[in-house]
């Protein structure tokens, strides 16, 4: 393993193994859908989905990123610039919708993703990229049977420090199988960072983005 293969398995692998095999408990046979799918934790979400057994359905922006999502093994890739992922979760389980949402994304992605999750599903709440807080109508919840899940792997670490070692094994042991590789747009020189926080800001990026202090 690389350094820089390093660098992109910390954090977003981690927070994603414990969220899909923790949290959620993601089974073999069940479907996810993974939001912001060419991004760092949702890269990870499909992957470490695929490694479950899961059938799983990614979200991008763009036919570039929808792209990739499909060479990283999502069964179906939507285009949410075009198209309503609603819909398409709906037909692809034949109305049941996802039985696990990962949503790092937030905001108008969150309360939509409420129209597309099973009975007995899981919306896990992995962050906020979208830059708005939903309020979470619990009644609706109750009605429809699911679970709005909160994932904070920086506080599990710091509680249980000896089931991180665990997890960090687990996912060592997938990459060594060939099941995950992690998603890198780019490497940049430390020179270069004021060049990587503006191609952050204007979202064209995938993956990961490196920065090498050595250099």
């Amino acid at each position: 393993m690389s350094s820089s293969e390093a660098a992109g398995i910390f954090i977003t692998y981690q927070t994603t193994y414990y969220a899909l095999h923790h949290r959620a408990n993601l089974k073999t046979g069940e479907v996810l859908l993974v939001h912001a799918g060419a991004g760092g934790v949702g890269s990870a979400a499909i992957q470490l989905g695929k490694a479950i057994g899961a059938k799983v359905i990614a979200t991008a922006g763009g036919a570039e990123k929808v792209k990739i999502c499909q060479q990283l093994g999502a069964d179906v890739a939507i285009d949410y610039t075009r198209d309503d992922f609603v819909d398409i979760v709906k037909k692809e389980t034949n109305g049941r919708g996802a039985d696990v949402i990962y949503d790092p994304v937030g905001g108008d992605v969150f309360d939509k993703s409420r129209k597309c999750i099973a009975f007995d599903g899981r919306i896990l709440v992995i962050g906020f990229a979208g830059g708005r807080i939903s309020d979470a109508p619990v009644n609706h919840a109750l009605v429809k049977n699911y679970s709005i899940v909160g994932v904070h792997w920086g506080l599990f670490a710091k509680l249980y420090p000896e089931r991180v070692k665990e997890i960090h094994q687990k996912l060592m042991n997938l990459y060594e199988q060939g099941k995950i590789h992690p998603l890198i747009y780019r490497e940049f020189d430390l020179k270069e960072v004021p060049e990587a926080l503006e191609i952050l800001a204007e979202r064209k990026t995938y993956g990961k983005l490196i920065v090498n202090i050595s250099k």
